[in-house]
């Protein structure tokens, strides 16, 4: 069994690997695929109430499966070394859908012609997908993915429990994972009315997830991350430090 966890759990790497490569071209509109501003077109209403349902499932699935009682729950249905992997695998599917029946909205909201400023733009596109890609690297890509969960079962090794670390990006930007989704998603010199549907719905839910994300960090790592939040800005570098608050005093049941 420890075999086939480890294939199942290479096979969803690797969807994801070519899921999330499509998306980098959906996004960029790379010529000769499927792009954000391509495929068939209809009313705008149409257009808008299938794009946010591909939305709300993506961000529904994301989230309800992310949080530490559906796992708990999960797992008592299926392994614990893929439960990741299902999760990565629930996710990719979500967003396959989402590039496969994605409706445009062409009409343009902005345009830069000028080709320097086009040049930037597409330059702090690009560097939002590369601080992406090292920010998984840096807390443990394999982990994130599930690889290594399936591996370590198949070499019947104990899975280790990751310290709170705070590499490289991490020391300015408590998330540079989603900066680098905010980057890629709004640099763009062709802004049309379906990305920027796109970058807004992506972008609001970036900030749920942190909410909730956050919270089962504190959960996990406890007064270590509340001192880590208190120093490091959520997703703007070099912003100013929070200001500590005072701890409250804790409330009492009324007798």
């Amino acid at each position: 069994m420890g075999f086939v966890a480890f294939a199942y759990g290479l096979f969803v790497y690797l969807f994801f690997l070519a899921t999330f490569l499509y998306t980098i071209g959906f996004v960029e509109r790379i010529p000769g695929i499927k792009t954000i501003d391509s495929g068939p077109t209809g009313t705008v209403w149409t257009a808008v109430i299938v794009d946010v349902v591909l939305l709300g499932i993506f961000a529904v699935q994301h989230s309800v499966m992310a949080r530490p009682g559906f796992k708990r729950w999960w797992t008592r249905y299926v392994p614990s070394s893929v439960e990741r992997s299902t999760y990565v695998l629930a996710a990719s599917l979500a967003v396959a859908l989402l590039l496969w029946q994605w409706r445009p909205l062409p009409n343009v909201v902005w345009a830069v012609d000028n080709q320097a400023a086009r040049t930037l733009l597409i330059s702090i596109s690009v560097l939002g997908w590369v601080v992406l890609l090292i920010s998984t690297f840096l807390i443990s890509h394999f982990e994130l993915f599930g690889v290594q969960q399936v591996f370590q079962r198949w070499r019947g090794t104990p899975v280790k429990t990751l310290a709170f670390k705070t590499p490289a990006f991490y020391k300015y930007v408590r998330h540079p994972l989603y900066l680098g989704f905010i980057l890629a998603f709004w640099a763009t010199p062709l802004m049309t009315q379906g990305h920027l549907l796109f970058a807004v719905a992506t972008t609001g839910y970036i900030f749920v997830g942190i909410f909730f994300e956050e919270r089962d960090l504190i959960a996990h790592f406890g007064d270590e991350y509340r001192s880590y939040r208190q120093r490091v800005p959520m997703i703007l570098p070099f912003l100013p430090k929070q200001a500590k608050t005072k701890p409250t005093a804790p409330l009492r049941p009324k007798s």
